[in-house]
């Protein structure tokens, strides 16, 4: 099997309403990447990609044959406590404040865009 560089076996394909907000929010509470960014006739978001430290994450806008798609995601950081109040600030619901657990120091949080994350610091 050949899988492209810059990409892993399993990527989560997420589909929102208002794709540019998601990434902005990517950027600012997770220090995302934007890869690349692709639109549709109608400049809605059709494919885009946001490398979190090194992991991909595909979007796009939902649309009416293509209702939103969230997800639940569990993503390592360097620092959980920054990822969360920073979460918190960009409108996010917590789920968990920062807690020290046996597998790191842990949190959750819901976004406004439908998506449950775990941040975990090991």
């Amino acid at each position: 099997m050949n899988i492209p560089e810059g990409y892993q076996a399993v990527m989560p394909y997420l589909i929102v309403n208002d794709a540019p907000g998601f990434i902005a929010f990517l950027k600012k509470v997770f220090d995302g990447t934007e890869k690349m960014r692709e639109l549709r006739d109608d400049h809605k978001i059709m494919h885009a990609e946001v490398v979190i430290n090194g992991s991909v994450i595909m979007l796009a806008d939902a649309t009416e044959a293509y209702p939103p798609k969230t997800s639940g995601m569990f993503v390592y950081v360097d620092d959980v406590d920054k990822v969360y109040e920073l979460a918190l600030k960009e409108g996010c619901h917590s789920l968990m404040p920062p807690a020290n657990k046996e597998y790191g120091r842990a949190a959750g949080f819901n976004d406004v865009y439908g998506n449950t994350w775990w941040p975990v610091t090991p």
